[in-house]
């Protein structure tokens, strides 16, 4: 059983959700990325309990898939293996 407190989670969580939602809107995917934040703001805002941590992780792993989709990730990180 995870004995963590879940509000101690909620910052850095909130943080990776940010991050990937800017990784999103580089990657052209910007009415995802708006999506996305919209939730993870309405989450942090509101719910600093276990459903609130599950929520913002569930968020993350959404923006994560989304990027490893968008077909500008592809191509950029098909670029930078060749450069290597």
């Amino acid at each position: 059983m995870d004995e963590s407190i879940p509000a101690a989670d909620m910052p850095l969580l909130y943080r990776e959700v940010l991050d990937a939602v800017a990784r999103l809107e580089r990657a052209g995917d910007r009415a995802q990325a708006y999506e996305i934040r919209r939730r993870a703001i309405r989450t942090y805002s509101a719910r600093w309990d276990m459903s609130g941590r599950r929520a913002m992780a569930k968020l993350v792993r959404e923006a994560q898939s989304r990027i490893a989709a968008s077909p500008r990730t592809a191509v950029a990180l098909a670029e930078s293996r060749e450069l290597a």
